[in-house]
């Protein structure tokens, strides 16, 4: 059998491009014929195809839909592309319909889903293509696709934890930053004809006070300008390659949240390593996806030591122990799973341990940033009116 790559109209005269397994060029061609494609151009040999749909993006929620409804019509005996078929008949949203409809295309062309889904890694990620190739090369795939379910499920609901936990105390430093600049631009202006005569005798508080006050009504769009440069300077220069890894130090250097983050890209490594592990991946092949899905700099630095080790038949809890940046729990662990044998079993129970402590982690944070937030903003507020309070005693005094 040899690759073709073609390019062919439809029945609604859409243009369409792929690769099609045949044994000659006009075997290619009359099967492009049979499934209702009109051939434009055939040409030997495989190119990778480029998507019309480019510029389609698909969400978190939007994947894991699709692989949960996948996985429950396969699993229900369905074969790969009648059940891509009901999820676009079943689909109600343009982006998911499209990336289906390519998948699909694929698919009948006579290659494999992860091929198709290499078009779409920028959704969907490396770990996932590699998930669905090992199905398909083990048979498995309606098992593999209710594993990464099960696996976009569980990050899912981490996120969400910690999205929802971080809500209140954004909604807190929001009504702080207004309530203190209602104060300054509104309310102490209305003072400031009441201390217009006392000079020197009014107190430095109570001047400092109305100075911000006059800054800020009369040049709140200059304070506006350099907010919006200081915020637009600093991603500039976390977009670096240097702002970019001394932000990430930076962050796992915080007290408290540093070890939270830590835990947090821990867990993602160990949860991918053990679904990869136990759909059939090598190990060697395992951790390089896994130390991929790992965001933080730093951490990812700390695991690149692990392939090498591996190459060399070294255990991954020794790289780990010689490295020193592991806590003892990770390197005890890892090692239970590579001298038991189940090494996959470890490192999914190490992202379960973990997740749970980036779920506690997170709430103990909040409660010492919280009461922090609280403190701020009453004080502040209670600044302004003592030095107010301070200014009406003083005019009181000179009559």
């Amino acid at each position: 059998m040899a690759e073709f790559s073609y390019k062919a109209a439809d029945r609604k005269g859409a243009m369409t491009q792929g690769n099609i397994s045949a044994a000659n060029k006009e075997m290619a061609i009359r099967s492009l014929r049979q499934q209702g494609l009109t051939p434009v151009s055939v040409q030997e040999g495989s190119v990778k195809i480029k998507a019309d749909s480019d510029n389609v993006r698909l969400s978190r929620e939007q994947v894991l839909n699709i692989t949960s409804e996948l996985a429950v019509l396969m699993r229900a005996g369905l074969p790969i592309d009648r059940g891509l078929k009901v999820l676009i008949d079943m689909s109600q949203e343009d982006e998911p319909k499209i990336v289906l409809e390519e998948l699909l295309k694929t698919v009948k062309s006579g290659k494999g889903l992860s091929t198709g889904l290499e078009l779409y890694e920028r959704d969907f990620g490396g770990f996932y293509v590699n998930m669905v190739r090992s199905g398909e090369a083990s048979g498995d795939l309606a098992n593999v696709l209710q594993h990464l379910a099960e696996y976009l499920e569980n990050a899912k609901e981490v996120r969400s934890s910690v999205v929802s936990a971080l809500i209140y105390p954004a909604i807190l430093m929001g009504v702080a930053v207004i309530s203190i600049a209602v104060m300054l631009g509104f309310v102490v202006p209305q003072f400031e004809s009441l201390f217009a005569d006392m000079g020197d005798a009014l107190p430095a508080m109570t001047a400092g006070v109305i100075a911000a006050g006059d800054f800020i009504t009369g040049w709140w769009w200059l304070l506006l300008i350099i907010i919006a440069a200081v915020v637009w300077y600093v991603r500039h220069w976390i977009s670096t390659d240097e702002g970019e890894y001394r932000w990430h130090g930076f962050l796992l250097k915080m007290p408290v949240l540093g070890l939270v983050l830590f835990k947090y890209e821990m867990a993602n490594f160990s949860r991918t390593v053990g679904t990869l592990l136990g759909s059939g991946v090598s190990l060697l092949q395992a951790l390089t996806i896994g130390i991929n899905t790992v965001g933080n700099r730093h951490v990812k630095e700390s695991l690149q030591d692990l392939p090498p080790a591996v190459k060399q038949g070294g255990r991954i809890s020794a790289s780990m122990e010689s490295n020193g940046n592991f806590t003892p729990k990770v390197v005890q662990i890892v090692r239970v799973g590579e001298e038991s044998g189940s090494l996959d079993a470890m490192m999914l129970e190490l992202a379960r341990v973990y997740d749970g402590d980036v779920k506690v982690g997170v709430k103990r944070a909040l409660t010492f940033i919280e009461p922090i937030l609280i403190l701020f903003m009453g004080g502040a507020i209670a600044l302004i009116i003592i030095a107010i309070l301070m200014g009406i005693i003083s005019v009181n005094d000179l009559v």
